[in-house]
């Protein structure tokens, strides 16, 4: 499974955003230098964003974008669903029963969907602010 470049650019330009005090607006373009993100593809991130209600803009001398909601208050997968980009770890489409032909499941359905469930249980649990805290949680091998 593999988030998408979308997905992974609009979470590193929120938690800049974050990081920069939330309230204020930001400029893109200050964004898309810091994180070294193409300024029109970030255009793009921060319409849906936008559309989603995830920030604000703000136009005029000063302006640019902020969050809608606190950083605490926003997770990672308020952020990547914004964007459109669920994280599937089956291959059935919405909507469908199950993966192969004639809608049936394949024998694993149900590990990738737990492990689907519980990744996005994860992001939903972890907000812009733990992020741009550094309050995530060491994996195992980082921590030995």
């Amino acid at each position: 499974m593999k988030l998408s470049t979308k997905g992974r650019y609009a979470v590193m330009a929120m938690t800049d955003l974050a990081g920069q005090g939330g309230s204020r607006a930001v400029a893109l373009a200050e964004i898309a230098q810091r994180q070294e993100i193409s300024l029109p593809y970030l255009e793009q991130i921060f319409a849906r964003l936008r559309r989603s209600g995830v920030v604000e803009s703000v136009r005029g001398p000063g302006g640019g974008y902020r969050l809608a909601r606190t950083a605490a208050e926003t997770s990672v997968a308020d952020v990547i669903n914004a964007v459109d980009e669920p994280l599937r770890v089956t291959r059935c489409n919405k909507g469908e029963t199950g993966c192969m032909k004639r809608g049936a499941r394949c024998s694993a359905h149900a590990l990738w969907d737990e492990m689907g469930r519980q990744i996005e249980g994860y992001l939903a649990s972890v907000s812009l602010e733990d992020v741009v805290q550094g309050r995530i949680r060491p994996s195992a091998a980082e921590a030995a």
